[in-house]
């Protein structure tokens, strides 16, 4: 759980949410990923046991299945395995002991405003897990991106619990989506970009 700083965002409400999201990813990566990095890991954040701190999980759980084929593109934090404030410390000893160079991107729920509610932001560079919670836990990720599922500032445990699922669901489908086309234009369309990165047959995501 993380209080968002400055960043672009989105409306999650937006009919052109995943279409505006995803050209910021595509823009981002394009900026800050390079071939000084040997894989692209994304990192996502928190517990389905708070339905407002599940954002990271639904997100790994829905990339898993879509990313898996990708070499070299990997998924930390799912519903079934998720990196919470218990073991996020050992997680980031897991990344630097198994993988080489990785370029980090974390994704988190947030607490925000009450005018900011549903909107998703990304930002260069590491965000804050913990801040919404009053926890102090190490920062993580070359590029972030986390989604207001409720408001900050008050009783935050309470307002994890009492965060509706409709929401949470619906910004980790656009964030998972967002991805997915980005990387897609990254990796694939682009020709110009030379990556060791391969791709397996993918069109029926987006016939979904």
């Amino acid at each position: 759980m993380n209080f968002i700083l400055d960043s672009q965002e989105i409306n999650s409400n937006s009919p052109y949410a995943i279409r505006d999201f995803s050209n910021i990813i595509l823009k981002y990566l394009s900026e800050k990923y390079s071939h000084n990095y040997k894989e692209l890991l994304f990192v996502c954040i928190g517990t389905d046991r708070a339905t407002g701190d599940s954002l990271g999980p639904l997100v790994g759980h829905k990339l898993t299945p879509i990313l898996s084929k990708y070499k070299n593109i990997h998924i930390l934090g799912t519903l079934n395995e998720p990196i919470h404030a218990k073991n996020l410390e050992s997680k980031i000893e897991f990344i630097k002991n198994n993988f080489e160079n990785p370029f980090l991107i974390a994704i988190d729920a947030s607490l925000g405003r009450f005018d900011k509610i549903g909107m998703i932001n990304i930002k260069k560079g590491s965000l804050k897990p913990g801040l919404g919670v009053n926890k102090k836990l190490p920062n993580i990720g070359d590029i972030s991106i986390t989604g207001v599922v409720n408001i900050g500032g008050i009783m935050e445990y309470v307002v994890l619990q009492n965060t509706r699922l409709s929401l949470v669901m619906t910004m980790a489908d656009i964030i998972t989506r967002s991805i997915h086309l980005a990387v897609y234009k990254h990796f694939i369309e682009d020709n110009s970009v030379n990556r060791a990165i391969q791709i397996k047959q993918n069109d029926q995501f987006f016939k979904n």
